[in-house]
């Protein structure tokens, strides 16, 4: 409480500031999310696979969020801890590994630099209050997500459903949003794409997307409630095609090849979370 009471007292700009360089940090340990949880999974479903089969598992050393410390990966050096304080690390090091000066990608400072970017703009919305403290949560699941799914194309379950919980949990607790918005807005949100995926199936008989997006929409839909499923759709549709149609026609993108939809889905719903509200509104009023 003393805390809170400290963050109500400081000058607006110092407070965004203060929420900046918290998000600098979370952005670290997102590109440990980031590069650890696909590599997680691919070993547990090769476990359990393996147990299926009847064979024995072969003992591994452990490797989570937390352990083994951080290497190069070219070199295999452990990166000091000085290294691994946001931005300045990487600038320190001038994008180089301190050892074998491998490259190292500008991927990780970006994670960082979007993340307290992110994290000010919530800060200047909400100010010190609950709804800033969910939307933080809320900012770093998707965030991570949208770089799992550019990667893998994968939205794994271990942050998408927590994320749908959190949500209806969230304004459980805080009645920032009617209970019966939010349940609605998950049950809508997956059986909306639900819907689209199968009609796409029945007429073309390929899958147009994967159940992760069902999964991130219905989150999506937990944490801003109904009324912001048809905003963040139409965003995440027309920046989806915009982009695809960009790649193509820069031949980075073959026809038929598959796109995360993650991404924009994850960008419509941060729009919506701090716009969303007036948007909706101006285009109402407009009508």
């Amino acid at each position: 409480m003393a805390l809170f009471d400290l963050m109500l007292a400081l000058p607006p700009v110092a407070f965004i500031l203060l929420v900046a360089l918290f998000g600098l940090f979370v952005g670290s340990f997102l590109n440990v999310v980031i590069a650890r949880l696909p590599v997680m999974l691919e070993r547990r479903w090769a476990a359990e696979c393996a147990e299926l089969r009847g064979e024995e598992i072969a003992p591994c050393a452990p490797f989570n969020l937390m352990v083994p410390r951080s290497r190069c990966p070219q070199c295999g050096a452990a990166i000091r801890p000085w290294h691994n304080i946001p931005l300045l690390g990487w600038l320190s090091l001038r994008g180089r590994c301190a050892d074998c000066q491998a490259p190292i990608p500008l991927r990780y400072p970006l994670v960082e630099l979007v993340t307290g970017v992110l994290f000010a703009v919530l800060a200047w919305r909400f100010g010190p209050s609950v709804m800033l403290a969910g939307s933080l949560l809320l900012a770093g699941a998707l965030i991570a997500l949208t770089f799992i799914d550019a990667d893998t194309q994968l939205l794994p379950d271990d942050i998408t459903l927590p994320l749908i919980w959190a949500g209806l949990l969230f304004h459980l607790l805080t009645g920032i949003l009617p209970l019966s918005d939010v349940v609605a807005g998950a049950m809508a949100g997956y059986l909306s794409l639900w819907s689209v995926y199968w009609a796409f199936k029945l007429v073309t008989g390929k899958e147009g997307m994967g159940y992760g997006d069902f999964k991130l929409l219905a989150a999506l839909g937990a944490w801003l409630g109904w009324q912001m499923l048809p905003l963040i759709i139409l965003l995440s549709s027309l920046v989806g095609a915009l982009w695809g149609i960009a790649m193509m026609a820069a031949a980075r993108l073959g026809r038929g090849q598959p796109l995360p939809f993650g991404p924009y889905l994850a960008a419509a719903g941060l729009i919506a979370l701090i716009w969303g509200p007036a948007i909706v509104g101006w285009y109402l009023g407009g009508l």
